[in-house]
């Protein structure tokens, strides 16, 4: 894979080279995609997938990236 690189300017100095995208462009193909719950084996796997995603937002222990470590 060639990589696209950028020259851009930077503050405090004048350019610098910047790594360009390193994705393929399309979209991803296939039948199993999104099927995320055909992948899981039980009902304890879903529940605790649903959980892990939901704890990012929800949950009073742990603090998701926008959330605030000091409350208002």
């Amino acid at each position: 894979m060639e990589y696209e690189i950028e020259e851009k300017s930077a503050p405090g100095r004048s350019k610098v080279e910047v790594l360009g995208a390193t994705y393929e462009k399309g979209k991803p193909k296939g039948e199993e995609l999104g099927k995320w719950r055909q992948k899981l084996r039980d009902r304890e796997e879903k529940l605790k997938y649903l959980q892990t995603g939901e704890r990012y937002w929800y949950g009073q222990d742990w603090y998701g990236s926008e959330k605030r470590r000091n409350p208002a």
